[in-house]
Order: structure tokens, then C-alpha cells, then sequence
């Protein structure tokens, strides 16, 4: 038997909790139908339809009191069986379609996976055959539910919970079906647990990318344009430039070359790959001079297939590794985008490896090392998953390839040392990976860089190479990007820094304030702006008719790492008293520094990559 874990535990809290809330919900509203309600990350939600009738935060106080009383009853929670037929007279005689609903997917299909439900097969199933004899129920109080659980043995033991939001659900996830109203709560064990959540989100919202892009000017969101195609102002692109920068660095450090593929292809491309039946929310469009069908790539990976089998190759060429930098462009839901974190328009340091099959594990490793380098750079901790197929069919190739290819991957994760899970089910289809997750300043964790390999891919493009034998040879392909998608990793690294980008990545790196607008304090600026520049640095100077103050509270606002202000004492023994951003000074001094030795500082802060000045005291990378 399984071991049982705390995470076990707090799921079936959880879920236990969701039963309450809809307990408590069709106390205040016997009218209420329900859908799913589930436990999630930090807690529950139950889908719901009220009619006409609204659910709205201030609903939430009541609501809370009634799942309080539910829970001060300590009601038992009872499992029982009904016959599938009797479980769907159970539905009608209730008026709770949506289970009915269910109830028949069990019978006909023997799932409620919407993803796995076959409309066509289902027609066929004979009057009375059933693929489900039984089906389960809990009971707590009057409230009956259709749930396989778990759930906690009474409503008395459950943890501090909080309902947080009420949002909008498609039934089952398609937009065809009737909208419902989704309650969220979270929940934990203890009240200062959930204190601690709810202190996290509150800083969560400080840091929402979306708020702070706005605010440091780093990117828009044009109705004109479209939704989810941001556009990037000079200070945002000066973030996407450098990180792709040092990207490149490190792809080209273990031997990868730079190509350019057009942004749109011929869609018998993408047929060939087997991505264009994968990806529905592909961009298809027409040519006005002929019957050619075209579509803007959703990915890069087979017009560099093309580049490869462009001309004969030898064992001796291997590996072959060509990176690019490019843009790609799929059709996301409109209800799904969200700021930079999913966008119709992505940018990828996109990278694909054709190795022989013994060159595999250094191939991963040598990628492994690059990406470990990018985030201890970033301040980012690491942790892994190793996606593998499960035994559906919604894979391509052999399964003995499949068999070996995931040996390599998790021979490489244990040699390379790292904290990883294996995730059944979540391989792409072409092949298993490597997903790479990053931890934030809050402690939440986002999928960012990701290693894959291909076996597929080669056999359907038939690539080849002459082996050491004189013979053909199938090639692997090593996919790979560090960042991932350049919009949603910078929708996390701006989260994770709150706007307070280390000296290599900040849109302006130093402001110098004048104290007046007389021509030698200008000019002093001026000359000071010129080397700077000279040495690679981004210089901007307020000469505005605003206080001393309140300029260098304004460069407090756009989260300027260095302030230099320029007066008569400054110009006289060219020499200035930086001010410098908290977190990136061990002890602020105010002692002045030769305008050269600063400068000479900063820029060999920003080109080394520090997290730290060494003006006063010892640098930190």
C-alpha cells in the first residue's frame, strides 16, 4: 500500500473542504446545480450554477459562516455506492444536470475526461451495456455528492480555509457549454499558515508583472494590436536584449551555431512533424497566387530538420547544433491570455542538437550545465521533472525507443545530481523531457527551461547520416531552451525581482540629478553621460525644475540601481557620493568616489553579471 504523506493529507482536507463550501452554498441557494470541485494547489474550488443569480465577494462572509457552522457539526463523512442507473435517476430526480451529465460519460465510457471521451464511439454503445456497474457518493449533513474522495473522516477536521475569488468556467473546459460560477478558497492545516499565504499573495499583487510593467514602462498591451501581442518600450526591450545575450553566450560556449528560419512555412512542413494535427491553435493563412496553404510556426524545430538535411552528413560532423532566437505565434484562447505569462506571440532562445546516439548524455549534460550557469546567475534555485509517456496512444514512435530514450534522460538527472520527480503522462508527443522549474523570491515554482529528446522527429523527416561503417544512420535530436519563452520568463523574473534588476539587466542603469540647470553643471553631466556611454553603460540624467528630493525619489520609483547628484562640490573635486539601491550595496557609504573609478565599477558589475556592488565592500555574483 502507498505510502500516506502530509500532501495526501491536505488534498483530502481540501477536498473535504470544497464539499462544505457546496454544502453551505445550497443552504443559501437550494436552487444550486454543481459540476466538479476539486482540491487544488492551496486549496478547493466547486463549479456552480445559480440561474440568474450572482455570486459575489461580498456573498463570501456569508457563505464562510454557513461552511462554519457545517464544520463546528463535525458531520461525518459517508461513503456509499449506487447503481450506475440508480445514481443517474439520483441526478434527474434532483435536477443536478451536470452530474447526470457525468453519470452518463461513466455509463457509455467508462471516463468524465472530457480529453478522452470518444463523441463518435459513444454513439454506438448498445442500449443497457454499461462500462460502470457502481459509482461512489459522500454524504456530510444533507449534502450528497457523486466523488470518488478522499476526504477526511468529519467536517470538524479540517484546517483554516479563506474563499478568495469568483470567476467564470466553461462546463468542462469548452466554450460552447454553459458558463459557471467557479468559487475558489484556499486552506491550510494551521490560521498562520494561511496568514502567511494570504501575506504572500498580498506581496503578490505588489509584484504583479502586469502592474510593474506598466509602472517601469516596460511593456503594452494594444486593443489595435491585439490581445496577448505585447509590445516592448526601449527600457522592456533592453531586458529581452540582454537575457538573450547571455543565452547566446552560453549556447554558443558548448558549441552551437546561429540560423534564421522565416516566421512562416508551408503547412505540409508542420504535417510531416506531426504538428499540425497537435497544435489547434495554429495561425493558417493563404497565398493570393496560388493553391499553397501556409501557417506562421508555432515552433522551429522542423525548419531546422530542413537545414540539417540540406546536405549529406558524416558520423564526424555529429553533433551538429544550430540556436535561434526567434519569435513564434499561436492562437491561445482569449480567455487564457494573461500579461506576458501567455501571449499569442513568444519568443524562444530556441536550440536543437542532431547527435549520434553515444553522444546523447554529454550532449544533456553539456545543456544541463549551461542552464544551472544561467540561474545561479538569475538567483533562481532549480528543481526538475523528467515528463515521460504514460500507455496512451498519444505519442509517436516505438515504445522500446521511448524505453531507452527515458533510461538516458534519468541516467543523466541522477549523474548531473538533480532534485527531480518523474511525471507520467506530461512527455511531448514526440518525445520524453526534461522540464526545468525555477523558485521565486515568493517561493512559487514556474516551468522555464526544458530539454528534450527526439527520436521521432528524424524518422519522420528520414534524416541521415553516413556512419563510421560507410552505412545510414538515424540522428537524435536534442531540443532545448534555457528562458523558455522570453515574455513568460520575464512575466516571472519581474515577480521574482519586484522591478529591481541587477546592474546587467536594468533598462537604466545609472541617473544622474542635477541640482540646476546652470550650463557648467549641465555640461558636467553631459561629460559624465559621454564616458559612461564610452564604457557600455544606460545613462539617463534628470535636469527638470523638481526638487533635489523629489528627484531622487522618483528614481527610487523606476528602481534606478545607482543615483548620482551633480552640485557645485561634485563638479569642483570630480568626485560623487553614490546612492545605491538597497538590495544591491552590503553597507552603503557616504564616502565620495572618483567619477571615473565609478564608472569603471559599474560596468565591470554589469559586464561581470553581479548581483552586488563592490563600491563598499565585496561584490556578490
Amino acid at each position: 500500500m502507498p505510502h500516506q504523506t502530509k500532501s495526501d493529507d491536505l488534498g483530502a482536507m481540501r477536498h473535504t473542504l470544497a464539499h462544505i463550501m457546496a454544502t453551505a452554498v445550497q443552504h443559501i441557494w437550494p436552487e444550486a446545480k454543481f459540476g466538479v470541485g476539486p482540491a487544488v494547489d492551496n486549496g478547493f474550488y466547486y463549479d456552480i450554477d445559480l440561474g440568474s443569480s450572482v455570486i459575489s465577494e461580498e456573498d463570501f462572509s456569508k457563505i464562510e459562516k454557513e461552511m462554519s457552522k457545517v464544520i463546528k457539526d463535525n458531520q461525518k463523512m459517508e461513503r456509499f455506492r449506487k447503481p450506475v442507473d440508480e445514481a443517474i435517476k439520483w441526478a434527474k430526480d434532483n435536477k443536478q444536470t451536470y452530474k447526470e451529465e457525468l453519470l452518463n460519460d461513466l455509463k457509455r465510457a467508462g471516463t468524465t475526461v472530457a480529453k478522452d471521451l470518444d463523441v463518435d464511439e459513444l454513439g454506438t454503445i448498445a442500449e443497457g451495456e454499461s462500462k460502470v456497474n457502481e459509482v461512489s457518493f459522500y454524504q456530510n449533513g444533507d449534502f450528497v455528492d457523486l466523488c470518488r474522495g478522499p476526504h477526511v473522516e468529519s467536517t470538524g477536521k479540517v484546517g483554516a480555509f479563506k474563499l478568495i475569488r469568483i470567476a467564470g468556467a466553461y462546463w468542462r473546459g469548452n466554450e460552447k457549454n454553459p458558463q459557471m460560477q467557479r468559487l475558489y478558497g484556499i486552506a491550510f492545516d494551521s490560521q498562520k499558515e494561511l496568514d502567511k499565504y494570504l501575506e504572500m499573495m498580498e506581496e503578490a499583487k505588489r509584484r504583479d508583472h502586469r502592474k510593474l510593467g506598466q509602472e517601469l514602462d516596460l511593456f503594452v498591451i494594444s486593443d489595435l494590436v491585439g490581445p496577448g501581442l505585447p509590445l516592448f518600450t526601449p527600457r522592456g526591450t533592453v531586458l529581452r536584449k540582454e537575457l538573450v545575450k547571455f543565452s547566446e553566450e552560453l549556447q554558443d560556449s558548448i558549441g552551437y551555431t546561429e540560423t534564421w528560419c522565416p516566421h512562416m512555412t508551408r503547412i505540409e512542413l508542420y504535417k510531416v512533424s506531426g504538428h499540425y494535427d497537435k497544435y489547434p491553435e495554429r495561425f493558417d493563412v493563404s497565398s493570393i497566387e496560388s493553391d499553397d496553404k501556409f501557417m506562421l510556426k508555432p515552433m522551429n524545430c522542423p525548419h531546422h530538420t530542413q537545414i540539417y538535411a540540406s546536405r549529406p552528413r558524416s558520423y564526424r560532423d555529429l553533433p551538429i547544433r544550430y540556436r535561434e532566437s526567434t519569435t513564434m505565434y499561436r492562437d491561445e484562447k482569449s480567455g487564457e491570455l494573461h500579461g506576458l505569462s501567455r501571449v499569442r506571440s513568444l519568443t524562444q532562445d530556441d536550440s536543437h542538437a542532431f547527435v549520434r546516439h553515444d553522444q546523447i548524455e554529454e550532449e544533456m549534460r553539456g545543456i544541463l550545465g549551461i542552464v544551472k550557469q544561467m540561474y545561479m546567475v538569475l538567483d533562481m534555485p532549480l528543481s526538475v521533472d523528467l515528463s515521460f509517456r504514460d500507455d496512451s496512444d498519444n505519442y509517436f514512435g516505438d515504445k522500446k525507443i521511448w524505453e531507452t530514450a527515458q533510461k538516458t534522460i534519468e541516467k543523466v538527472a541522477k549523474e548531473e545530481e538533480l532534485d527531480y520527480k518523474v511525471e507520467l503522462g506530461e512527455a511531448a508527443f514526440y518525445g520524453p523531457k526534461i522540464d526545468i522549474y525555477v523558485s521565486d523570491a515568493l517561493g512559487r515554482k514556474w516551468q522555464c527551461a526544458t530539454v528534450q529528446l527526439d527520436f521521432v522527429q528524424p524518422e519522420r523527416f528520414e534524416l541521415e547520416y553516413i556512419g563510421e561503417d560507410s552505412k545510414p544512420h538515424r540522428p537524435a535530436m536534442v531540443h532545448k531552451a534555457i528562458l523558455g519563452s522570453i515574455e513568460r520568463f520575464l512575466s516571472v523574473y519581474i515577480e521574482h525581482t519586484g522591478g529591481k534588476f541587477p546592474v546587467w539587466l536594468a533598462p537604466e542603469q545609472v541617473r544622474l540629478i542635477t541640482v540646476n540647470q546652470e550650463e557648467k553643471t549641465v555640461k558636467f553631466a553631459e561629460n559624465v553621460i559621454e564616458r559612461a556611454k564610452e564604457l557600455g553603460l544606460r545613462v539617463e540624467v534628470d535636469n527638470s525644475n523638481e526638487s533635489v528630493g523629489k528627484k531622487i525619489r522618483n528614481a527610487e520609483v523606476w528602481k534606478v540601481p545607482y543615483t548620482l547628484v551633480i552640485g557645485e562640490k561634485e563638479i569642483e573635486s570630480n568626485k560623487v557620493v553614490p546612492r545605491i539601491r538597497k538590495d544591491i550595496v552590503v553597507q552603503e557609504k557616504n564616502e565620495p568616489v572618483d567619477v571615473e573609478v565609478f564608472l569603471k565599477t559599474v560596468a565591470h558589475e554589469a559586464k561581470a553579471r553581479t548581483n552586488r556592488t563592490s563600491l563598499y565592500g565585496a561584490p556578490k555574483s
